[in-house]
């Protein structure tokens, strides 16, 4: 029984974010666009629901809508990390 339980712990571990949203969206803009970092809010999603990066979610907001808000809007918090490129898509400010 113990071994069960141990095995439960280590899963719910597991599937804790290792990351912020805001960070795996830095991670994705490096990798889907080498030259000018950017892409749009769908490719980021894709990018991150692939990889598992940022897998544990509170509430049920769709995962390209938080990266659109959280990096768009956030009061402002992110502003020297991303600037948004039009409605759909964002990029790494240098």
């Amino acid at each position: 029984m113990e071994g069960i339980i141990n095995s439960i712990k280590f899963n719910k571990l597991i599937m804790k974010n290792l990351l912020t949203l805001h960070e795996a969206i830095v991670i994705a803009l490096i990798n889907i666009n080498k030259e000018n970092f950017s892409a749009t809010f769908d490719e980021i999603a894709d990018f991150i629901e692939k990889r598992g990066l940022y897998t544990e979610r509170k509430g049920e907001i769709d995962l390209t809508k938080q990266i659109m808000l959280r990096s768009t809007k956030s009061k402002g918090n992110y502003i020297y990390l991303f600037e948004q490129i039009d409605n759909s898509s964002i990029k790494l400010r240098k």
